[in-house]
């Protein structure tokens, strides 16, 4: 797609209620722990695993730290492992393929037109969220892509069930999109059935 028919990515990857959620972590973790976040950041530091699944049961193992406070420390301490406000730069990693690339693009253009999106990167994929994800997208090998919603399998005879994706538990559905032009009315109409249960 040329660069001036290119959609824009919104420049916040959190939508409003994802920032307050966000903002609520890092308020209660020193009432509730009686560490500073910097604190909490040391003590991360120190951590001798280096995956951010093995680093947040290091925390609740050695610190009980639960898992939303751990990931909030963790992503502070090392923000290059799942840093939310690059976007452009996890996209550009991510969505190396030019023919998943353009489906990207397609979903984009699609989700974007409904009110009050929101467009987040994270390293495994790209959600759409308005006050709750509605939709993300993965590249696959092959120029292909799983399109994640949340609606059931039975919204569309192509959806199946999502197992074990990275994406919100809240995307019940996937559907493989194998070019731009996949994204059709139809796939239109399941995207905007998501955002409604947003």
């Amino acid at each position: 797609m040329p660069a001036e028919n290119k959609p824009a990515a919104p420049s916040s990857g959190l939508s409003p209620r994802q920032q307050k959620w966000f903002a609520s972590v890092q308020a209660s973790l020193e009432r509730d722990t009686g560490k500073t976040l910097d604190e909490w950041v040391a003590i991360a530091k120190t951590c001798p695993e280096t995956k951010p699944r093995a680093q947040a049961a290091w925390f609740k193992a050695n610190y009980g730290l639960l898992q939303n406070r751990a990931m909030h420390v963790l992503s502070v301490a090392f923000p290059s492992a799942e840093n939310w406000a690059e976007g452009d730069t996890l996209r550009d990693a991510l969505w190396t393929d030019p023919q998943s690339r353009a489906i990207l693009d397609a979903v984009q253009a699609a989700a974007t037109t409904l009110p009050e999106v929101v467009m987040g990167q994270r390293k495994q994929f790209t959600a759409f969220s308005r006050e709750f994800q509605f939709a993300s997208v993965k590249p696959i090998k092959g120029g292909k892509a799983w399109l994640g919603l949340a609606v059931a399998t039975d919204a569309d005879p192509r959806l199946e069930v999502a197992k074990n994706e990275s994406w919100s538990e809240r995307l019940k559905s996937k559907l493989l999109l194998e070019n731009p032009s996949a994204v059709d009315a139809s796939v239109k109409r399941l995207l905007k059935a998501s955002w409604e249960r947003s």
